[in-house]
């Protein structure tokens, strides 16, 4: 394997040498083989002892320093406090970085911290990143999770673990804010756009990341994907959700679901997330406006008016990924958000619903939207079967069977180990609807997540 350190290399001041803490007993828990074999990695390998010390950063590797604003408060400076960046490897031309997350403490670790995860919630964001990408989500992928043998103490003892991740980078709007007050934002603006926006000027990478983000939340609204902390150091320039700490698919539906027990006042509820990346996006061009224009109120007026037309460009997103994915018109898109709202019906058997209503089978979607004429407006378009079958998911990432999953792994119990190890994405029916073997159509209604779950840490 041919590592490469390109992000170290160009931008020095941006990150910190560190390496792997040693692990008492280290144990691959889940590879994901084909995921590696893209990637050109050898699987086997990476199963040996060499590999699996690469994989917890034994052979040294950079923490990424980043701020923040956390739940609207900046913090300065964060960083990879219990992570880091092992490097990149390329594919057809694109480098892609392999990121271990849990590897012991970092220059940036908080005071009082030990740079550890639970393996529960290392497997979670296996299981959900994997679950995202196979629903046609941009996000960072999961290519191992590892147990290190160290029991740690998160609210009761926990067995640790290691998860390693792939992405395009993992350059966030947080990189941008260190990098303005640390002298160092056009060398960054500098790499971001060569490595994911080539040949845009400094609009036009801002545009870009607008447009990108938008799309993002825009599929989990659809899907009813909670991210849960939705910092300002968890927003990406290239576009992929990242950090699977509090997170969840909403079941009921209700714009003032939570699933992280620190949001007390619903900062990160699922109807304010288009809000809350409006504002984050505020703050990035508060950032990068020394590089929009050499006259300092110019660049101002572009980053207003730019902000100023975020709602309807999301708005405008929202619609057309709906009506994309119900083979409808937009107008009907926007009947369904009402009817959402009005009926509050489990997204996932809604979906379904019109999908069997599209065929004929209408009951179902009559006893989830009793009280709206969305139906019948929705049925006048004729949508396609086919179309609507393939593209709305049968099979999501449940709450309470992620659970009972990551519970029988953590007890170390085997069939529910297995369940977890060998989940992987798998086509479901000839229509390619996708999702994960190891998640029920519907279990129990959904349960917020243990506070020692969360990741508090950040990254």
């Amino acid at each position: 394997m041919h590592l490469h350190h390109d992000y170290a290399k160009h931008l020095p001041d941006l990150v910190a040498v560190t390496q792997g803490e040693e692990q008492p007993d280290p144990k691959l828990v889940v590879l994901n083989e084909e995921l590696a074999r893209q990637l050109g990695l050898n699987t086997d390998w990476l199963r040996s002892a060499e590999g699996l010390d690469f994989l917890l950063g034994r052979d040294s590797g950079h923490a990424m320093a980043y701020s923040g604003f956390q739940f609207g408060s900046f913090n300065p400076q964060m960083g990879d406090g219990r992570a880091m960046l092992l490097g990149e490897v390329e594919m057809d031309g694109t480098l892609w970085d392999l990121h271990a997350k849990g590897t012991g403490l970092t220059p940036y670790s908080r005071l009082g911290a030990d740079g550890r995860g639970t393996l529960s919630s290392m497997l979670r964001e296996y299981l959900v990143s994997e679950a995202m990408h196979a629903l046609g989500v941009p996000t960072t992928r999961s290519l191992a999770v590892i147990s290190t043998g160290r029991p740690i103490q998160r609210g009761h003892v926990q067995p640790a673990g290691v998860l390693v991740r792939v992405a395009a980078s993992h350059i966030r709007v947080g990189t941008f804010h260190y990098a303005a007050q640390s002298g160092h934002l056009q060398a960054l603006a500098d790499y971001a756009i060569a490595r994911h926006y080539p040949g845009a000027d400094y609009r036009e990478f801002f545009q870009g990341v607008m447009d990108r983000q938008i799309a993002t939340v825009s599929s989990w609204m659809r899907l009813g994907f909670i991210h849960g902390v939705m910092n300002t150091d968890n927003t990406t320039i290239s576009g992929e959700t990242i950090d699977y700490g509090p997170c969840a698919f909403m079941e009921s539906y209700s714009p003032d679901t939570v699933v992280s027990s620190i949001d007390q006042q619903g900062r990160y509820a699922f109807g304010n997330q288009p809000a809350i990346l409006g504002w984050n996006l505020a703050r990035l061009t508060e950032s990068l406006v020394p590089l929009f224009d050499a006259d300092i109120n110019a660049g101002v007026d572009f980053a207003q008016e730019t902000i100023n037309g975020f709602q309807e460009k999301f708005a405008t997103q929202r619609r057309s990924d709906i009506a994309a994915a119900l083979d409808t018109t937009t107008e009907v898109a926007s009947a369904y958000l009402t009817a959402m709202q009005l009926s509050r019906p489990d997204i996932t058997l809604a979906h379904r619903a019109l999908a069997d209503a599209a065929r004929g089978h209408t009951l179902p979607a009559q006893e989830l939207f009793p009280d709206s004429d969305f139906l019948d407006s929705y049925l006048a378009i004729h949508p396609a079967p086919d179309a609507v079958d393939a593209a709305v998911p049968r099979v999501i990432p449940r709450n309470m069977a992620v659970e009972a999953a990551l519970r029988a792994a953590e007890a170390g119990d085997r069939p529910g180990h297995d369940r977890v190890a060998h989940a992987r994405v798998v086509d479901l029916d000839a229509h390619g609807v996708r999702g994960l073997r190891v998640f029920a159509d519907r279990t129990h209604p959904q349960t917020p997540l243990r506070p020692e779950d969360e990741d508090l840490e950040g990254d």
